[in-house]
């Protein structure tokens, strides 16, 4: 079975790729995969670049377990925003490079780095559940509300609002935008600038900086899974 994430380190920098050869989904196995490569960068404690294959980020959640329900489609909801709780409070710098669309669950992984890199081009980046039925989870809309300025936050909330990556990098889904063929080297450059901070410096700093979005987002997680159990009906 061909792997669907990537994992290659380089002078204390770990660049993890996404690739399942079509939308990135996060599904069971991809969360595995990279749950491993996060495992293996913090064991490295490497600066992280997390990027996806040309033209695309993730595309959110695997739709045919999350139509399935049960169990599994429990799992993988949890599953990925424990993943964006965990990048969100990672050790070490996260950086990510956005190499194209972005949706839903995937914007919220890339809402939860330190760095955003995106590519200028026909490229979307939004939230759309309400569009299609569904509550934005507590702990999405946490993540969200930290990054995105009010007015884009309202309209990506709550009318699933997509945005080109100029607008996006206005409202704050990005922090700069660089030429596809320079993504991976402009993130992996920045990446290591920062193996030059204190990380013991860094990590108590993020938790000062961060520590109510922490809490803000595991009561979200938690009130999420009462929510998803009752609309599962499990």
């Amino acid at each position: 079975m061909k792997s669907l994430v990537n994992y290659q380190i380089n002078d204390s920098v770990a660049t993890i790729t996404m690739d399942d050869g079509k939308a990135n989904a996060m599904s069971l196995d991809m969360q595995a995969e990279l749950n491993a490569a996060l495992d293996q960068a913090a064991k490295d404690k490497a600066v992280v670049v997390l990027t996806g294959r040309e033209g695309i980020f993730s595309g959110g959640f695997d739709l045919p377990t999350l139509k399935a329900g049960g169990e599994k489609a429990l799992q993988m909801l949890i599953g990925g925003f424990e993943i964006s709780e965990r990048i969100l409070k990672f050790p070490t710098p996260v950086i990510i490079a956005n190499s194209g669309h972005a949706v839903a669950m995937g914007v919220f992984i890339m809402l939860s780095g330190d760095y955003r890199i995106g590519v200028d081009g026909d490229y979307k980046i939004g939230a759309n559940e309400v569009a299609i039925g569904l509550v934005v989870p507590e702990s999405a809309i946490e993540i969200c509300r930290d990054q995105l300025s009010p007015a884009c936050f309202n309209r990506s909330m709550l009318t699933s609002e997509f945005f080109l990556p100029q607008k996006a990098l206005q409202a704050g889904f990005l922090d700069k935008l660089v030429e596809k063929e320079v993504l991976l080297e402009v993130a992996q450059q920045l990446a290591s600038e920062y193996t030059r901070l204190d990380n013991k410096a860094y990590k108590a700093t993020k938790n000062l900086v961060k520590g109510d979005l922490y809490k803000r987002v595991r009561v979200g997680i938690e009130n999420d899974k009462v929510f998803l159990r009752k609309f599962f009906n499990l």
